[in-house]
Formats: structure tokens, sequence, C-alpha cells
């Protein structure tokens, strides 16, 4: 059985596996409470960060690393395509612009706003990690111009990295959106397999709003 622990990033892995269709448990981490409460989930990342997976014999961290994992071990799948599939630079592109371009960025932002002491919640760092941020989000506006998910016509891995990436940012940090981003996020919301994993992931649910 394939178990998942924690949400937050934790809720890519989750919506993949609903989209592939396989079984998993989904293991709640509590790190209001500390992680150093939680033997069991250190031995699997002692470095206490989430998600973490144990599949088997397996263990990982990293959610797009994760996802790489699933799509490799359990695929061939439709949402990656490969190698010598066009649509691949984009769908490899956008797989890891989710977490290393707009995530990672927003999660900085969103700490120095809504934790760090008022004075603070400005600093320089929050400024270049929000102008990063914006940035890379010009690559996925271009890209939803062209069509109607970042890899081109069809639903890929990719769309939950970065679609994810935008939930964060829309409630974290507020970024109000234009309308293609909006459009985008509705049809991401609409998927079975979004649903699906929202139902697992109730503190998911609870935040997303």
């Amino acid at each position: 059985m394939i178990t998942v622990f924690g949400e937050g990033r934790g809720f890519r892995v989750v919506w993949l596996l609903e989209e592939m269709g396989l079984p998993y448990r989904l293991r709640g981490v509590d790190l209001l409470a500390g992680v150093e409460n939680d033997p069991e989930f250190l031995d699997i990342n002692p470095a206490g960060f989430i998600p973490a997976l144990r599949d088997g014999e397996v263990t990982m961290v990293e959610s797009v690393a994760i996802m790489e994992y699933l799509l490799a071990r359990y695929g061939p799948t439709a949402l990656a395509p490969g190698a010598r599939d066009a649509a691949f630079p984009a769908y490899q592109q956008f797989l890891h612009l989710g977490e290393a371009g707009l995530a990672a960025s927003i999660y900085f932002v969103s700490g120095a706003r809504n934790i760090a002491p008022e004075s603070e919640r400005d600093n320089w760092s929050a400024r270049q990690a929000m102008d990063v941020f914006t940035t890379r989000l010009t690559l996925v506006t271009r890209a939803l111009e062209r069509g109607p998910y970042l890899a081109g016509d069809a639903f890929t891995a990719a769309d939950i990295s970065v679609g994810y990436a935008l939930e964060m940012a829309r409630k974290n940090v507020g970024v109000v959106f234009g309308d293609v981003e909006r459009a985008y996020m509705t049809r991401l919301r609409e998927r079975g397999g979004f649903q699906r994993a929202l139902e697992t992931c109730q503190a998911t649910k609870g935040w997303w709003g």
C-alpha cells in the first residue's frame, strides 16, 4: 500500500494518485504539534517536512520527485508524455516550474506576510521572492493563452504541480489572477481526481476556502 505522509504539498501527490487510480492511504502529520512527537514520521523523513511517501521498501520526500517516481513506477500514463512526444518539453518545464519557480517562491512570501514580526513582513527577500513568482507566472499565462493546459490540449501532471502553486498564491498571499489563470484554475477544480483528493485531504479542503 502506498502511504502519503502529510497534506500541504502532499495534496499534489494525493491528486496524482487519484488521477492514476492507484490505491493509497493518507497518514496525517501535525506540524503544529511538533514532529519531534511523531517518531513514525521522523523515521520516514528525519528532516521533518512534508510530504513523504512510503511505497513498500521505497521512501521518498519532495512532492515533484514523488510525482515523477509514481508516474515512472506505475506508468505509462497520459499524465506524463513520453520523451518523444511533442508535448514533453512543455510538460517537463512546467512540472518543475510549479515548485521551483512558483510554490517555493510563494512559500517565503507567505511566511513573511503571515508569520513574521510586523517589521519584517515586507522585507527585501519577501519582495524578491514575490518578483520571482510574478515573472515565472508569465510563462504560465503565455502557455494558457495557447491551449487549455500547460502542455497543450491534454491535462498532465504538470497541471497538478502548477495548479497547487497557484492555489497557494491565491489563498496564502491573496494573489489576484487574470481571466486566463482563473479559467484554468476552475477547469482544474472541476476534475474528478481533484474533487476526490480534496475529500481525502480534509485539512486542505478547509484551507482551500
